[in-house]
């Protein structure tokens, strides 16, 4: 679970697009380099995600996994309820209070990977598959926030 967690969290894959992937769908972009070309099962659109060495490292990890001939996917993935039970169970272990879900890896890829080291917000629309924009400004939203609560303790601090 772990590994297809961070999976999601260096691709932004979605659980059903991380469940629906197959060998097919990694091919070497225009920069010579290994990528995921993909449409998002949500909405049908194009999703063409570079993959980052941390992502690699993970696909090569399952590159003899026996899902890659019985299921055709390159990940063994449970159903979503089963993999948001172990996440929880993960993050109780750990002493986690935040709720790990598989959809809290997409948002940390859209805020924590990509927009927080300085990815233009129209690129990690398009990363990400979204149709509008102001769907992908939710993310930036959020950093507004965290921002805010960042410079109020500097506020304080100087005060």
């Amino acid at each position: 679970m772990r590994d297809l967690f961070l999976f999601q969290c260096y691709t932004g894959l979605a659980y059903k697009d991380l469940a629906n992937l197959q060998e097919s769908n990694i091919q070497i972009g225009i920069d010579g380099r290994s990528w995921i070309y993909t449409h998002r099962a949500k909405t049908d659109v194009p999703c063409h995600i570079p993959l980052l060495p941390m992502a690699e490292d993970i696909l090569n990890k399952y590159a003899n996994h026996p899902c890659r001939s019985i299921a055709e996917t390159l990940f063994p993935v449970p159903s979503n309820q089963k993999m948001n039970a172990y996440l929880k169970e993960v993050a109780d272990l750990c002493g986690i209070k935040k709720s790990l879900h598989t959809h809290l890896a997409r948002h940390t890829y859209a805020t924590t990977v990509t927009l927080s080291n300085g990815i233009p917000m129209e690129t990690v629309s398009k990363l990400l598959g979204h149709r509008k924009m102001q769907t992908t400004q939710v993310y930036a939203k959020v950093l507004d926030e965290k921002i805010s609560q960042e410079m109020e303790v500097l506020r304080v601090k100087f005060g």
